[in-house]
């Protein structure tokens, strides 16, 4: 049973309590935001913006400088997601939910591309090629933006690149020995099936009221 735990958490015994603290309260909000996405409920902002906050301190600490720009990246968003989320369209009370236009399609390769070169020129200027993980963190950090970017609009296939990016997560933050937020995208991945199904079934009632 040791090894077992050990296996799992053994490298917490070198963190900073405060630390460890601080990665259990940020997935906890994380979870709730993610929780309240698929519910379709603006308190996905408020709760996501804490966790993030939380993450941009932890993620410098452990020199992940892709995924550290990615939480203050969902920082802004939220802002500008909030603002999305609930403003009038054409009379409606809110941005309703919807699928990506042909230009929205367009802008999304472009913010993928454009965020593997940004992250790229930041670990070359930091010097932070020494490990394979910087490579994978540069490719999530490129999915996430385009996720979280389609999420502040409201569109459905936000949900397809959050599952990508959690299932690349998952093993990446375990290897790096953050057992917590490892399980964490663990569950995103979950709540993420779930959420495209959600979406899904309110596009196509909204389809058939129309």
């Amino acid at each position: 049973m040791n090894h077992i735990f050990d296996f799992f958490f053994g490298q917490y015994f070198e963190y900073a309590t405060i630390d460890i603290v601080l990665e259990i309260v940020a997935v906890v909000f994380g979870f709730m935001s993610v929780w309240f996405s698929k519910q379709n409920k603006i308190w996905v902002f408020p709760t996501g913006m804490i966790s993030t906050i939380i993450f941009v301190y932890l993620l410098h600490k452990w020199t992940l400088i892709g995924d550290m720009m990615i939480n203050g990246y969902y920082f802004i968003m939220s802002v500008y997601g909030w603002y999305i989320w609930t403003r009038k369209v054409e009379g409606d009370a809110v941005t309703p939910i919807s699928t990506t236009t042909s230009k929205e399609k367009t802008i999304s390769v472009g913010i993928f591309f454009a965020t593997l070169l940004f992250v790229f020129i930041v670990y070359k200027m930091f010097d932070k090629w020494s490990d394979w993980t910087a490579y994978v963190d540069t490719v999530t950090t490129a999915i996430f933006f385009v996720g979280m970017w389609l999420m502040a609009r409201r569109k459905i296939e936000n949900w397809i690149f959050w599952i990508i990016g959690d299932i690349i997560s998952v093993p990446l933050y375990f290897y790096k020995g953050f057992t917590f937020t490892s399980f964490q995208y663990l569950g995103f991945t979950v709540i993420a099936i779930f959420g495209y199904l959600a979406w899904k079934k309110n596009i196509n009632k909204n389809l058939q009221t129309a």
